[in-house]
């Protein structure tokens, strides 16, 4: 057998045949008409055997971006269907009604009960008798539209802390009539809808399956031994089971980031998958082929969904069948790009994929060679300098890239090296390894100067060289003054804790003070708490990472693993000032000082970019560009897009 053959193997699933094992679970992009369907088509076109649209509500109550109780919704349908149908990805969609997160045209939420969801912040109204058959009818409706309109299945949504999930979980259904109280009683409203979908779709091979709970995290529901009791009455109704974790009580279960394990849904998951025995769905930082193979291998689910890992590389399955597992981009995890974006209100992006979610307007890699070759020179090796050379060489320039340390990487190098954080060093390593296939010429521990760029006398110039911590005391509250004490010899930057100048002498107990708000503090404070000392991090904005998009999905999981330990948090503080065994911190505008015990302070504040080269050429007539955080921003999502979109440009 070939490496993946077992995902390679078709699988029944009802009426429909799946030509992979390789799926993709719902999740939000904010996408609509030929932006999602572009979206799709290139994982179509990347071999993905099936695919399901993201949740979308069934009812006028609470309108989503596609009008699934209209027929008005039918021609997007038959315009997605009739563009993916050439490349055999099957399409399915998510139905749901969002409960209490819904705030209907007539100011109400409906729900189970009266328990607020904390996204929604309302307390919602308890659904009448008339309400419920109201909201079955609806979702058997929607599921004929799907299959009218040449769809293949749905995915009835029971999970994540939406309206089905309110009526399952003994936590939020507090009813006390027939949709309430028992296990049968709280599977009801479920069973109602599954019946009502089966009775209602016109073709018998038009697929009905359904998402339940793994663990839902909702203090007082749903376990994993419930949710295989629940696994177990669904079974012989659907045609696949669809496991998840999580609600927004844990949000970033739902969505697991790199501090989470790999794989971490199939523990729970184990309980449950036993008693199924239609086609199982698992999901869950499943990032790689082989971790995906292994899964099915052992029989512990029958379809694997990847859903971030294909987010970054759209082709990955197929440069899995053409054995080229190395070119397959890699997912960091971050949370930042996707899912973080999409629950701050914009679109659905990628930190590593500059073509997420713009299929229609950017090809995944550059569909263009240039006509004329260039010199093209990139001065620094992190992943704006490298993303822009490997861009460059895939259309043919030559291109000589300078890095003045010793390996590349930059600050995600410095990231990745944190407890916590690896992953985010596989983007660069692909990159790296990446421009060395391509034949750029590389130069490490290479410091570039106006003189050498006139000895290499490139075409272009892209200066990618970054930025480095400054000494000077600077914070954001206090602009015109240094924090006073800044330089006294137990005050460090967070770079000396990852090997960069001298090694810090680390005694407790320790402040961090964040002047960014970014997800360096709280690497710092997982070095720090290795090192064995009590940690505060003070930081200048209220919340953890606070200017990281969405913190609940992007640092809920560091937030939660900090305060386990020796740690405390402070927010919407300044540091007035630093002595030799203490420090002071207060709120801008008051007079109150708090003062804080410390023997090791690190500093987490905006960096100095590296300008000095562009400076030195800004008069000459050379074709200079400037691309990540040089520019003054502090983000590997846009060094990365920048990087591309310059040489895609060259």
């Amino acid at each position: 057998m070939g490496q993946y053959d077992n995902i390679f193997q078709p699988i029944q699933v009802g009426g429909v045949t799946i030509p992979n094992r390789i799926v993709r679970a719902p999740h939000g992009t904010l996408l609509f008409g030929d932006d999602l369907i572009a979206y799709h088509e290139a994982r179509a076109k990347g071999g993905v055997g099936m695919s399901t649209l993201e949740a979308t509500s069934v009812h006028a109550h609470a309108p989503g971006r596609i009008p699934l109780w209209s027929d008005d919704c039918k021609p997007f349908y038959e315009k997605l269907v009739e563009t993916i149908e050439p490349h055999g990805m099957k399409l399915f969609q998510q139905i749901y009604y969002p409960g209490a997160t819904a705030m209907g045209p007539d100011g109400e939420a409906w729900s189970s009960s009266a328990v607020p969801n904390p996204m929604g912040n309302v307390m919602p109204f308890e659904m009448t008798k008339t309400q419920i058959d109201d909201m079955v009818g609806a979702f058997a409706s929607a599921a004929r539209r799907l299959c009218e309109a040449g769809m293949h299945g749905v995915d009835i949504h029971a999970s994540s802390g939406y309206l089905i999930h309110e009526f399952l979980s003994p936590a939020l259904n507090k009813r006390e009539d027939y949709y309430g109280g028992s296990f049968e009683n709280r599977m009801r409203f479920l069973l109602e809808v599954i019946a009502a979908v089966r009775a209602e779709v016109p073709d018998p091979n038009f697929v009905v399956g359904v998402r339940i709970p793994n663990e839902d995290y909702v203090p007082g529901g749903l376990t994993a031994e419930d949710n295989a009791e629940i696994a177990k009455v669904v079974d012989p109704l659907v045609d696949y089971v669809s496991l998840h974790m999580g609600a927004y009580w844990r949000f970033h279960k739902l969505i697991a980031p790199s501090d989470d394990p790999l794989g971490i849904e199939m523990i729970p998951n184990k309980k449950i998958t036993p008693f199924i025995t239609k086609p199982r769905i698992v999901t869950g930082r499943i990032m790689t082929m082989d971790h995906a193979s292994s899964i099915v291998g052992s029989g512990e689910a029958d379809m694997v969904s990847m859903v971030r890992a294909l987010i970054a590389d759209p082709e990955l399955v197929n440069k899995a069948k053409r054995g080229e597992e190395h070119k397959i981009r890699p997912c960091v995890g971050s949370n930042m790009g996707c899912v973080g974006r999409v629950m701050s209100g914009g679109t659905l992006s990628c930190v590593v994929n500059l073509s997420a979610a713009r299929e229609k307007d950017i090809s995944f890699e550059p569909n263009d060679t240039t006509e004329s070759a260039k010199k093209v020179l990139v001065v620094g090796g992190g992943p704006a300098g490298m993303e822009a050379a490997r861009t460059a060489a895939l259309r043919g320039h030559n291109v000589e890239l300078h890095e003045a340390g010793r390996r590349l990487g930059g600050q995600v190098a410095l990231a990745a090296s944190a407890p916590h954080r690896a992953d985010l060093g596989t983007i660069t390593q692909y990159l790296a390894e990446e421009i060395q296939d391509l034949g750029v010429d590389i130069r490490l521990n290479s410091y570039v100067d106006a003189d050498m760029v006139n000895e290499i006398s490139p075409d272009e110039i892209i200066i990618a060289t970054g930025t480095t911590p400054r000494d000077d005391g600077f914070q954001l509250s206090t602009p015109a003054d240094p924090i006073k004490g800044h330089d006294l010899p137990h005050v460090h930057n967070s770079w000396s804790l990852f090997g960069v100048g001298q090694t810090p002498n680390i005694e407790g107990p320790a402040v961090i003070f964040d002047d960014t708000g970014t997800f360096e503090a709280l690497s710092v404070s997982d070095v720090l708490l290795k090192a064995g000392v009590h940690v505060t991090l003070v930081s200048r904005t209220e919340a953890m990472a606070g200017n990281t998009p969405y913190p609940p999905v992007t640092a809920g999981a560091a937030r939660e693993r900090l305060m386990s330990s020796d740690f405390d948090f402070i927010g919407g503080h300044y540091l007035r000032e630093v002595r030799e065994d203490s420090v002071d911190i207060g709120v801008l505008f008051t007079d109150r000082v708090r003062t804080l015990e410390a023997k090791t302070v690190v500093l987490v504040s905006y960096n100095e970019p590296n300008r000095e080269l562009a400076e030195a050429l800004m008069n000459t007539n050379r074709s200079m560009h400037l691309v990540g955080d040089v520019k003054g921003r502090n983000s590997m999502m846009s060094a990365i897009h920048e990087g591309a979109e310059l040489a895609r440009s060259l």
